[in-house]
Parts: C-alpha cells; structure tokens; sequence
C-alpha cells in the first residue's frame, strides 16, 4: 500500500499530540523524537505484531535498545491499542506502568526492560538464535539501537557473531545522529558490512525510503539500516 505524504504529516502531527500528553521531568525529548518516524513505519508498514498477536510464538520481534527515550516508543504502542491512551498521561509517574525506561513486565507489546546502553543488540542475536534453535524461522527479530551505543564493546561482539552466523532473520535499525564519542570513518553501514551484514543508510525522516530499506532482501545475511536524522544538540 503506497503511504501518500499527507497521511505521513497527518499521522507525525497526531503521534506529536500524542507525545505532548506525557510530561514531567527527565523526558529525554531528543532520544524520543529522533526514533518517531522508524517506529511508526516499522509498526504500521513492515512488523508482524498487533496487540491480539502479542503474546503468539510466531509474532515478529521488536527491542528497543534506545530505551531511555521511550516517548515515542509509548505513543506508537498507545497509537497502535497495545495500551489505552489514557496511560500516557501518567507517564513517569509512581503509579505509571509507563517508566522512563520500558518494563517488559508492565506495558504490553514490550520485549525487553532496556534504557543502559549496549545491551539491546546483544539480546535481539541471543533471541534470533533461540528461535532458529526452536524450528521458527518466520518471526523477525528487529532491534533499534542509537549511534552513540556502538562505542559500547558489547556490541561490536554482537555484530560480528550474528554476520558470521548468518542470522538472516536479524534486522538492525541505528538512530544516526552524530552522538557518537569517537564517530565512524567510511560511515556506520560500513562496520556492519565488513562484518557481513547487509547495511544501508537512509533519510531517517522519508517514509518511504525508511520502508524500502527495512523490505529489501538479503537472503543468508543479518540487516542493518542506518536512519540518518538531525544532529543531536
């Protein structure tokens, strides 16, 4: 189905509204908003998961590593019914299922409690592989993780591991707005292909490039896509 850019701009504005009913301290903003287009494109266009299919053994997977900016995460669970609305008013809150980090145990349609940088990637190779170890080769494993958390080491062991296992059913989504310590000569997609992945960068804000690149074939290989967004200030 062809996603025209007025039903892009309607959709952004509302999941916008959306955003603006949690407030509080200690939100995060730049960590939420640069995630806002890949999360609705994945969820909208391209994962196999809905709130009645949560809990399937043959749903897709979706980790979100960048947990310590989970606004956006929260309002594309709220926007898609995993959740009411009316929960993100509360968000923060002592009584809030809805954390500063995500709790797997409390909000439905969320994998993993995440939020420490570096640990995302690692548990979406650990979770492929426990799926191709149980026969389940349909479900995918998406991980979305920041730029900045490729100087942690765990990482690098990640992705070297799943390249060389072929864990073909591994999908990668890097936030790439120049938060990195140390930065990436020849560009992030580079590291990920000399460990032999599929990569490839697109505008993390184009809709439709955000859709053919998390749709492009790669037969035997893990996938990443490196979404380029706005430098973070």
């Amino acid at each position: 189905m062809t996603q025209t850019t007025a039903d892009a701009e309607f959709r952004h504005q509302d999941l916008e509204r959306l955003i603006a009913l949690m407030t509080g301290a200690e939100k995060h903003g730049p960590a939420a908003t640069s995630t806002l287009d890949v999360l609705w494109v994945l969820y909208d266009r391209v994962l196999r998961v809905a709130p009645e299919t949560a809990d399937d053994v043959g749903r897709d997977r979706f980790l979100l590593s960048k947990g310590h900016g989970p606004m956006a995460y929260y309002a594309v669970l709220a926007a898609k019914g995993f959740f009411p609305v009316e929960w993100l008013g509360g968000f923060g809150g002592f009584d809030s299922p809805l954390g500063h980090h995500p709790d797997r145990t409390l909000i439905p349609g969320v994998e993993i409690g995440s939020g420490s940088l570096g640990h995302g990637l690692p548990l979406a190779v650990g979770t492929a592989l426990g799926l191709r170890a149980q026969g389940l080769d349909e479900p995918a494993v998406w991980v979305l993780i920041g730029d900045a958390e490729l100087d942690e080491g765990s990482n690098h062991e990640a992705l070297a591991y799943a390249g060389s296992a072929g864990l073909e059913r591994l999908h990668t989504v890097v936030i790439d707005n120049d938060s990195a310590t140390h930065g990436w000569p020849g560009g992030i997609a580079s590291r990920f292909e000399a460990a032999g992945w599929s990569a490839t960068t697109v505008d993390g804000r184009d809709h439709a490039a955000l859709h053919a690149a998390f749709t492009a074939p790669h037969p035997g290989r893990p996938h990443a896509v490196v979404a380029r967004v706005e430098k973070k200030f």
